[in-house]
């Protein structure tokens, strides 16, 4: 078995049709059936189906796929590490920030570029439902943001401190000025929040749910942390948003935190990066800054 026509398989598998593969991988048709052929002998089993409209994988080439894609990133790893140990370089790092922890980040990568000038990086913003496909799949290296009770499966987390979410409003609106406000009153109001499969709205989802009161109606649905807090400052929509964060923006748009103990949230915020994968020196020192991080989330 050559690593060549395993790569030559997943280029058939990702294109589902040989002559397109083949174009993709600058060779003839008949090249790349011959590949394929030799895999197939290889493996004793037929990995693809010719059909109409091109190829499909058979069973046997769909588990075969899993462990390709597997053997690829760890073939990325070994040259990116190869390439930084040779160059003697920190090298290039992809890092994901969730909305609530990007402004902890600016930091700590001004610390990180000042010890290594040479470094390059790439910062995506969103959530975990979003930058945990991309961390699977080798395009980023790490993710700060929000940790998830148990490590997702095939990654390793580290936890730096604790966040607070809290519910906040317009500082005019009538609910700030109450001292408690009991949650079926929150339950009438409209709300923006970010989508469904994000942890903090199915906290709040359990917890209307747990007190056996229906969950609010959302009246706009984002996933950017500054523009709900925008929406928020100058209407008459709730929102649930990290106390850190609240205090950063809260003089400018004028917001206040609500006295609603039943939705305070107390989250764990760290590192995720793929289990037994290569972190290249820029991220291990990258992940080192962030440790020196200190929060005033529960203050």
């Amino acid at each position: 078995m050559e690593l060549r026509d395993l790569e030559y398989f997943a280029v058939v598998a990702e294109y589902g049709n040989v002559r397109r593969a083949s174009e993709a991988l600058d060779l003839s048709p008949p090249a790349l059936s011959k590949s394929l052929r030799r895999l197939e002998q290889s493996m004793r089993a037929k990995l693809v189906e010719r059909t109409p409209k091109g190829v499909d994988l058979t069973p046997v080439g769909l588990a075969l796929l899993t462990h390709v894609q597997r053997l690829r990133l760890t073939l990325q790893d070994v040259h990116r590490e190869a390439e930084d140990l040779s160059l003697g370089r920190a090298g290039h790092v992809r890092i994901g920030v969730g909305a609530t922890t990007v402004e902890d980040l600016p930091g700590s990568c001004a610390a990180l570029l000042q010890q290594a000038p040479g470094l390059t990086a790439q910062i995506t913003v969103g959530d975990n439902d979003e930058m945990l496909p991309a961390l699977r799949h080798g395009d980023l290296d790490l993710i700060f943001n929000v940790l998830p009770d148990a490590p997702y499966p095939g990654c390793l987390q580290e936890r730096l401190f604790d966040d607070l979410f809290v519910v906040c409003a317009a500082a005019d609106h009538p609910l700030a000025r109450r001292r408690r406000i009991p949650l079926a009153e929150l339950a009438r109001e409209d709300w923006t929040l970010s989508v469904p499969s994000v942890m903090n709205v199915q906290h709040i989802r359990r917890v209307f749910e747990a007190n056996g009161l229906p969950m609010p109606r959302i009246a706009v649905e984002a996933r950017p942390l500054r523009l709900r807090l925008q929406l928020c400052a100058s209407t008459r929509l709730l929102s649930f948003v990290v106390r850190r964060a609240l205090r950063l923006v809260a003089p400018g748009l004028r917001l206040k935190e609500l006295a609603v103990d039943e939705l305070k949230w107390r989250r764990p915020v760290g590192v995720i990066y793929r289990n037994e994968s290569y972190l290249s020196p820029a991220a291990q020192q990258l992940i080192r800054l962030l440790r020196t991080l200190k929060s005033d989330a529960g203050r």
